[in-house]
């Protein structure tokens, strides 16, 4: 289904809201105003974007401690983003969860999680409360090929399977787990969705640095789950930019590699060489929502770089939740 020039240009404006957001990040953190480790997206926003058009603020989503493009691919909002990186108190969660930990359950944004494999359990349970509700929503978890190798996601895999769970794993292949590589890590020749699709469910795969790839691709996904078929699996093919976190010198990559990524597998500019190909868009519209991206952004910055930040009286506040 070919998707309106609306629809075309706030994909676009998605994806670029993210690079422009880790790009800068990538700059702002050699200042030291950033505190904790901070693990970048940038290569692999079609997937988020891809994945997140599909859905309303009633899906939920779980995402990992690379979790800055899912948050903003679901609809977080990136003022309130920049600040709770940068510890401010007028940050999504109050300057409390940092860079991993950020979520806005306003947007279905159950949080990133700094814990490989974690997300999994959460998702199918709020894949279940979305089964008991019967409204037709879903609870969808990122992973990466780590996460694919952790005990948490077999179970949970398992639990969704045997209780007909609308859950979703999207599970995003960018070739390294920290530092190691898929080929090396990861059994059954590198075939993450056949894992999943051993535990009963149906499985896809696509290419995680096609936006058109993904967004066709899930929405065959989405059919599937919410027409009461149970849970399902997604492998993308994707590549990260920069190293697992900021600071990683990235030894394990080969010579070249980083530039050949960025040259033959760039989602964004796969994207601008699609849809001006086939006159959908002109480089005059991508260049103006590339103007307000980084405008968007530089303001973003600024805010974040003068926002409050938390004090002592803070401390002991948001530690219990009262039912």
């Amino acid at each position: 289904m070919q998707l309106s020039r609306d629809a075309l240009l706030r994909a676009y404006r998605q994806m670029k809201i993210i690079r422009e957001f880790e790009e800068r990040l990538h700059e702002e953190i050699q200042t030291g105003e950033i505190a904790g480790f901070t693990h970048l997206y940038c290569g692999q926003e079609a997937v988020a974007v891809g994945v997140c058009e599909h859905l309303d603020v009633e899906d939920k989503i779980i995402s990992t401690h690379r979790g800055h493009g899912h948050c903003l691919a679901k609809g977080c909002d990136v003022n309130d983003m920049m600040k709770e990186i940068w510890g401010s108190r007028d940050g999504l969660c109050k300057g409390k969860g940092g860079s991993m930990h950020i979520a806005d359950v306003d947007v279905g944004m159950l949080g990133a999680n700094g814990i490989v494999g974690a997300g999994a359990p959460i998702a199918v349970g709020a894949a279940l409360s979305q089964k008991l509700d019967g409204k037709g929503k879903v609870a969808i978890t990122f992973s990466g090929d780590g996460a694919c190798n952790q005990g948490t996601t077999f179970e949970a895999m398992n639990l969704a399977v045997v209780t007909n769970a609308p859950c979703i794993f999207v599970f995003e292949n960018n070739h390294y787990s920290e530092h190691t590589g898929v080929e090396y890590a990861v059994g059954t020749q590198q075939d993450i969705a056949s894992r999943a699709e051993a535990f009963g469910m149906k499985v896809w795969r696509g290419d995680g640095t096609d936006f058109f790839a993904v967004h066709d691709t899930m929405r065959e996904v989405l059919d599937h789950v919410r027409s009461g078929n149970g849970p399902a699996a997604v492998e993308f093919d994707t590549e990260r930019f920069f190293g697992h976190f900021e600071g990683d010198p990235q030894r394990y990559r080969a010579k070249g590699e980083l530039e050949r990524l960025r040259e033959e597998r760039d989602c964004i500019k796969r994207f601008r060489e699609s849809v001006t190909g086939a006159k959908l868009l002109t480089d005059e519209d991508l260049d103006k929502v590339d103007s307000e991206t980084l405008a968007a952004i530089d303001a973003a910055v600024t805010a974040a770089r003068a926002a409050a930040r938390p004090t002592s009286d803070d401390v002991l506040e948001d530690v219990y939740i009262s039912y």
